[in-house]
């Protein structure tokens, strides 16, 4: 959570531009390659989230939160939901 409208800005218009740490860029490469094909997810790339100081726990919440945003939006553009 941030109040840095900045921040929010530039993570909107292109998180690998933005000023975050790298421990960020790296669950937020995580986060992308999830979203976009989680299939090809691998050992490499849990092993790029703990070089980075995530530990197993924080790799599971990371994708357990990120998945169920995505199944969220998938329901509601599906439904309909905030079209007019």
């Amino acid at each position: 959570m941030t109040l840095d409208k900045e921040l929010v800005a530039a993570l909107e218009d292109d998180y690998t531009k933005a000023r975050i740490s790298a421990a960020e860029r790296a669950m937020l490469d995580y986060v992308v390659q999830l979203t976009r094909d989680a299939t090809r997810i691998g050992p490499s790339d849990h092993a790029k989230l703990r070089s980075a100081g995530y530990d197993d726990r924080a790799i599971l919440q990371i994708t357990l939160i990120s998945a169920w945003f995505n199944y969220i939006n998938r329901v509601a553009d599906a439904l309909g939901v905030g079209r007019g």
